[in-house]
């Protein structure tokens, strides 16, 4: 959420914003209501002093008069309060200059690393290979779980937790605090970490006012809501673990086979709390990307980074990165790993606060970022590293997490 006075003294630059992410605001009709509010909110403390004055010199006759005019009033405040904040929930994060305007057409790429493998023989998608090597079973798993379902088994199970938690000890090695954190979420977690209103239709809900996450991100954000820091206690680096539930109602259609687009997953997310400080804010956005492209490093996988347009981000983002790893079986890049800085836009709803050294207290900055999500990173290790008979060397770093080097047909 921007602040309303910031928007009132910038609202050139967020109208910029607006009209690039082609966001369906009214921004005049938000700014009208705040001049309504903040006269209603005088007249309504004005009423309020006069009833307490009524009350000490026991005039009844006035005190009832004042009462009755009082009523009307915080009604017409109350209605105008939630219909300005239900505006103010829609308006999106200002953008960073680097980011690209327009739709995904104008995503920019600024990093290649690695280079595709260049097979002798017919390379197999994922798909084959799970079947080959007996570690997916898509069939079952649409049997039981419904569309985008799966099983991963035997040694495609093992591989799975080995690359989350060979990602999850190389962040908390980096100095991230680790946490497994709840993903049933009440309605304000996704609200505030800024979710919600844009993302509700692709989240599941179980309860009147809860919710599955769709990543760690929100309860890791939520966890510290109506908290005050000391300057000392920050940055907060956290790396969190967790089963991630998305519906992906707006993307039928898109990726229906194997384990790109899948409705559950697991994925290990960094976030970071920090000073309200953009240059600070960047200079950890550019430590949270490091780190994720140390891990396909590590890993061996072939990649790019891509700066996201205006239109492509998510609305609560001033800057996102996505880094895109190499599928043989798509013969393109498909997206692993997502890295946002989001300043106070989510601090602000959440209400996480500190002290700055002056005693000042202000809104900290946070940033988030896909450190690591299985199964999706799956496809890119077998039909990387699959071999002539449809084996699959494992990354040597995955070793002591694997137990075994090699997935052989069955």
């Amino acid at each position: 959420m921007l602040d309303i006075n910031y928007i009132r003294e910038n609202i050139d630059k967020v109208k910029k914003s607006i009209e690039a992410r082609k966001a369906d605001i009214d921004l005049e009709k938000l700014l009208k209501l705040d001049g309504e509010r903040r006269e209603l909110i005088t007249q309504v403390d004005g009423l309020r002093a006069k009833r307490n004055e009524a009350a000490r010199e026991r005039d009844k006759v006035k005190g009832e008069r004042v009462k009755s005019e009082l009523k009307s009033l915080e009604t017409q405040l109350s209605e105008i309060e939630k219909e300005y904040k239900d505006l103010m929930l829609q308006v999106p994060n200002i953008l960073l200059e680097e980011v690209p305007v327009g739709d995904a057409t104008q995503n920019k790429i600024i990093k290649k690393a690695g280079e595709p493998p260049k097979f002798s023989f017919k390379a197999k998608d994922h798909i084959e290979l799970g079947k080959l090597l007996n570690i997916i079973d898509f069939d079952r798993g649409v049997k039981v779980g419904g569309f985008r379902g799966y099983y991963l088994k035997n040694e495609g199970a093992r591989l799975h937790w080995a690359v989350l938690q060979f990602a999850f000890d190389h962040l908390i090695q980096k100095g991230f605090s680790p946490v497994v954190p709840p993903v049933i979420n009440r309605r304000f977690a996704l609200v505030g970490g800024g979710q919600f209103p844009w993302g509700e239709e692709d989240t599941y809900k179980v309860g009147d006012e809860d919710f599955l996450v769709g990543t760690a991100e929100i309860p890791l954000m939520a966890m510290h809501s109506d908290e005050t820091f000391e300057l000392k206690d920050l940055p907060k680096k956290f790396v969190g673990l967790s089963s991630c539930f998305r519906t992906e109602i707006g993307s039928y259609g898109k990726d229906t086979k194997g384990l790109y687009r899948v409705h559950e997953f697991y994925k290990v997310e960094q976030v970071v709390l920090c000073e309200a400080d953009e240059q600070e804010s960047l200079g950890f956005f550019e430590e949270l990307q490091d780190n994720s492209e140390e891990i396909l490093q590590q890993l061996g996988l072939p990649y790019q980074v891509v700066v996201l347009s205006s239109q492509d981000m998510g609305k609560k983002a001033a800057l996102t990165y996505d880094i895109e790893t190499w599928m043989p079986g798509r013969g393109s890049f498909g997206e692993t790993h997502s890295n946002s800085i989001v300043l106070d836009f989510q601090t602000r709803r959440l209400k996480i606060k500190y002290r700055d050294k002056d005693g000042n207290v202000k809104f900290t900055h946070a940033l988030n970022n896909t450190a690591l999500a299985s199964p999706r990173i799956l496809i890119a290790i077998l039909e990387n590293f699959q071999q002539e008979d449809g084996s699959v060397k494992i990354p040597e770093v995955l070793h002591r997490y694997t137990g075994f080097s090699m997935i052989s047909p069955k």
